[in-house]
């Protein structure tokens, strides 16, 4: 593999203290707890009796019952037959049953498969044939139960966790993520969200996203439990819900998709209700209008907010974009965290564009069980993240597409992601996704699918919002506006895909 170079950290403005690199220059932190086990046992010995994990409509857990309950889960496991490294998959729903299947395989040695629970029974069967999976904690049964056990066995370089990808380009894969770099991606998380170290019960994150997709799980759920806050988890969204465990849990911290901030502000019932108390909210999977940056931050008055970028791949985040940029720099996912390299592979003359690829010690070293994939992917010590992208004069990356949702207009390349920015901008554009329409003559065309909520759609006032912000050859001449949410996954990212096979575009516009 070429390499230019990597992105230089420049005017980036996460501290790199404590960061030093390995014989192959990877880097990595020097202070931080080595296993996930250690990471939770240094809580429930700093404050045994803060709260750990509630589930909203259901149970709380300090940290010590939160150890107690999970040992006695890995206790039940070993007693069963569970050896150091064997897969255990985990398929409750997001809540406290999920959490001490997580940690009592983790206690016990075991991997944790994190299953999404919205999969097929034909997907479910693959994933658990696929990571070999020696217990399946399956949703109503009851969690093994035996005397405590807490393994001394484990090192930082051990697997903890296989999260699976989404899929959309064929099965899933499993990606192994040690407690290294798990840990690694707690430590960039609070430094970049600005999060104080001894926040400690004053960190009360709410988790509407799933708990087997990394963001909810890695930079959420963990992130508190490294810091010893709450983790507040909601089985399943719902905007009338969340609006009322905003002040009822005295939330401090919220992450979602922007679609979902989009309709939370337009809800009937949070202009009457009080935010004031929210200090970091997150976004992510998706581009961000600056209009809607805006907002979030009037709605949220008190808030620091941010924009994270990641994959299954790196274990959550790869890069941050701070509040002072969120809204003169809206189309950037910000600069890198303090524990990877990132750099560029040129698809042209410009250097700074071109497929971003990174490596650091919360990036996977591979794909479970598949070497052509992993020899694909990971070349050099490098994860190639597929995405193209766009590095500015500070150092702050800007997401151009994916490399396979590129459209080829008559030669010309068009961005679905930046389409996509200028459509959500768009008045009573909730959400959006555009699509290459295939053209006989042109090869293809841009088409857009276009979703309200609760708003009327006028399509002539769109387009011409888009005349203004958009080339001629880039504004859709396909629209087509749907009455359900766009179908995303568990991450937020759209599902193209699915989408495709079910628009019908009907008759061009220009």
């Amino acid at each position: 593999m070429t390499l230019v170079a990597t992105i230089p950290r420049g005017h980036n403005p996460f501290p790199t203290t404590g960061v030093s690199r390995d014989r192959h220059g990877i880097p990595r932190y020097d202070q931080v707890p080595a296993t996930l086990v250690d990471m939770l046992a240094e809580q429930v010995d700093a404050r045994p009796d803060s709260e750990a994990v509630v589930e909203v409509g259901g149970d709380r857990l300090t940290y010590r019952q939160l150890w107690d309950r999970a040992s006695r889960v890995a206790g039940g496991l070993r007693a069963a037959g569970l050896s150091v490294g064997d897969r255990v998959a985990v398929r409750h729903p997001a809540g406290i049953d999920w959490v001490l299947a997580f940690w009592g395989t983790v206690m016990a040695g075991g991997v944790a498969v994190a299953v999404n629970t919205r999969s097929t029974q034909p997907e479910v069967d693959f994933v658990l044939s696929d990571a070999g999976a020696r217990v399946d904690l399956a949703p109503g049964a009851a969690l093994p139960d035996g005397q405590p056990y807490v393994t001394e066995r484990l090192e930082r370089t051990d697997t903890a966790a296989l999260f699976y990808t989404s899929g959309t380009t064929g099965h899933p894969k499993g990606v192994p993520t040690t407690h290294e770099a798990f840990v690694t991606n707690t430590e960039n998380g609070l430094r970049c969200m600005g999060l104080p170290r001894d926040v400690g019960a004053g960190l009360r994150t709410l988790i509407s996203v799933p708990l087997f997709h990394v963001t909810g799980c890695n930079s959420q759920f963990l992130a508190a439990i490294r810091l010893g806050g709450a983790s507040v988890i909601m089985p399943a969204l719902n905007l009338d819900d969340l609006i009322a465990t905003l002040t009822a849990e005295r939330i401090s911290l919220m992450v979602t998709v922007p679609a979902v901030y989009a309709l939370l502000l337009r809800h009937k019932d949070f202009a009457s209700t009080d935010a004031s108390g929210v200090r970091w909210v997150g976004y992510g999977g998706a581009p961000i209008a600056p209009t809607l940056v805006r907002s979030v931050k009037e709605a949220f008055p008190q808030a620091t907010v941010f924009n994270g970028y990641g994959m299954t791949e790196s274990a959550s985040l790869m890069t941050v974009l701070p509040d002072a940029d969120a809204v003169a720099h809206a189309d950037s996912v910000g600069y890198a965290v303090p524990s990877v390299d990132l750099g560029v592979l040129p698809s042209g003359d410009d250097p700074a564009i071109g497929e971003l690829v990174v490596r650091g010690a919360n990036i996977t070293v591979g794909y479970w069980n598949r070497p052509e994939a992993s020899e694909a992917t990971i070349v050099d010590g490098w994860l190639h993240t597929g995405d193209v992208v766009r590095v500015d004069a500070e150092g702050r990356v800007h997401i151009v597409d994916r490399l396979k949702d590129i459209i080829n207009r008559g030669g010309e390349n068009v961005s679905s992601v930046e389409v996509e920015a200028a459509l959500l901008a768009a008045p009573h554009v909730a959400d959006a996704c555009v699509l290459a329409v295939p053209d006989d003559v042109m090869g293809e065309k841009v088409g857009a699918v276009l979703f309200g909520g609760q708003e009327q759609i006028d399509v002539a006032a769109v387009l011409e919002h888009c005349g203004r912000a958009l080339a001629d050859f880039k504004i859709p001449q396909y629209v087509t506006v749907v009455a359900d949410a766009l179908p995303r996954n568990a991450g937020g990212k759209l599902l193209k895909a699915k989408l495709r096979e079910q628009v019908q575009w009907g008759d061009p516009l220009r």
